[in-house]
């Protein structure tokens, strides 16, 4: 690759305007490091681009050499798709300006943004966009893949926010997507991930919000099964002002706080967005359930919530997932939910459990790419590790659990809970929208230039299996 980055940087130098980074340069192995340590990519060149024009000539340069290509914003990617051995990075991280428009409700967002440029910039205005729960996540990918977080039942997923896409596409043009322009490109970037090109300004629809309602708390023994079922079953008539999350893991017990034995719990954090005491009110039925622990409440700022789960997923951990959805939750596979958080190889390990609906289920089916919306309750298993040598376990202990949850399960997955491995899985996560995705893509993307990620192949390659090239996965 050596001698193509050489090729690359000889194409590019008189006319970018950003940083080349070589395997040679001092800031090297700094800038290659992605969030997920279960990914160690050596790119030939990363090119830290300033401008579109910076992007478009990245991807000129990289299409006429045929040198494989990934896309880097936060470089969040669980899948590890934002970089890959040998080939170009293209790296947006400088690309982080955002206007607000107070008036319109309204930001202009640039493509290497990540959720806390947004937030910091928005909460001036005392506005807030619907996105994910760990700041350092970057916004790109999230909304292309859809984007879930706090503020889903009370305003929708982070794709049904977006007014307007400028994106450059595979042949280095700039194209713009919108309800009125390029219709059917902007229905397929709400969801289908970053199949059609790389998106370099986002125009997204904000909502007044300043502060929330938080209660947080956690319960132990005979009572997991029991909130878990009243949860279950509370949830499909909450108001869109609640969202209440609910982790599964292990922790030290409340009889004996200080003892090494950690054992199975139930952490719940639900979030009110509404009127202060009647959250207060849900928080109390919450709260009578059982003999919850370490209860906390309270009105925080937005930027509080959204920085909360930031030092739970660090960068430089080893991550690995497998997620579905339940259209209705049995006791079988919640029981089989709560056998398996004790076997889990690594303390910080989690199942984690939210409930969807509300605003994002009253998007119709055809008017996103985004898979289902139908059925409501959203799993992840997420293992989460220290060392290389606990790789195996770790993997292990989720494809096992996955295996015995999988039969309940509806079909489906959302893309952005998908690990590295599970290609056969993309044509099940868009389902009846997958001829229609294959079409769009096969006029932006004819040759799959952008392929490392969830990857839809254009028409004339779906016979042939995706290419497997280096990078493509964790």
């Amino acid at each position: 690759m050596e001698r193509n980055a050489q090729r690359l940087v000889h194409c590019l130098k008189r006319k970018f305007s950003g940083e080349l980074i070589r395997r040679s340069d001092p800031m090297y192995e700094k800038a290659r490091v992605v969030w997920n340590a279960m990914v160690s990519r050596t790119p030939g060149l990363i090119a830290r681009c300033v401008n579109v024009s910076d992007v478009q000539a990245a991807v000129r340069a990289a299409a006429d050499e045929d040198v494989l290509t990934a896309v880097r914003c936060g470089g969040h990617s669980l899948a590890g798709f934002s970089s890959c051995d040998d080939g170009l990075v293209i790296d947006l991280s400088l690309m982080r300006d955002v206007v607000v428009d107070e008036e319109a409700r309204l930001a202009y967002v640039g493509g290497g943004c990540l959720l806390s440029t947004i937030d910091t910039a928005t909460q001036k205005a005392g506005l807030v966009y619907p996105a994910g729960v760990v700041s350092h996540t970057g916004a790109a990918g999230l909304i292309l893949g859809g984007g879930t977080g706090w503020l889903t039942r009370m305003f929708g997923m982070s794709c049904d926010n977006v007014e307007r896409f400028t994106l450059v596409t595979s042949n280095g043009s700039v194209e713009r997507a919108s309800a009125q322009e390029n219709p059917e490109l902007f229905w397929a970037l709400r969801g289908g991930g970053g199949n059609f090109g790389i998106v370099t300004e986002f125009v997204l629809r904000l909502h007044s919000l300043k502060s929330v309602l938080l209660g947080t708390c956690h319960w132990f023994g005979d009572d997991i099964l029991h909130v878990l079922r009243d949860w279950r079953d509370f949830m499909p008539g909450a108001p869109d002002q609640l969202k209440w999350n609910i982790s599964l893991r292990v922790l030290a017990s409340d009889d004996q706080p200080q003892s090494a034995d950690l054992v199975p719990a139930l952490t719940s954090c639900a979030v009110w967005l509404g009127e202060e005491s009647e959250g207060r009110r849900h928080f109390a039925r919450i709260f009578s359930i059982g003999r919850p622990s370490a209860i906390e409440e309270g009105m925080i700022p937005y930027l509080r919530l959204q920085t909360m789960a930031d030092a739970e997923f660090p960068v430089g951990r080893r991550y690995y997932t497998k997620s579905g959805y339940f259209k209705t939750l049995r006791d079988e596979s919640l029981c089989q939910m709560i056998g398996a958080v004790s076997s889990g190889p690594s303390p910080t390990s989690q199942i984690e459990l939210a409930y969807l609906a509300g605003a994002a289920a009253r998007v119709s089916s055809g008017e996103t790419a985004f898979g289902s919306r139908s059925a409501p309750y959203i799993m992840n298993i997420l293992a989460d590790w220290h060392l290389p040598s606990g790789d195996a376990r770790n993997v292990s202990w989720v494809r096992s659990l996955f295996a015995k949850l999988r039969p309940a399960m509806q079909p489906g997955v959302y893309v952005n809970f998908m690990s590295g491995d599970e290609a056969e899985r993309v044509k099940e996560a868009y389902s009846e929208r997958w001829d229609r995705l294959v079409a769009v893509k096969t006029c932006y993307d004819p040759s799959n230039f952008f392929r490392l990620n969830q990857n839809i192949p254009p028409l004339h390659s779906e016979s042939q299996s995706t290419r497997s090239d280096s990078g493509s996965g964790a």
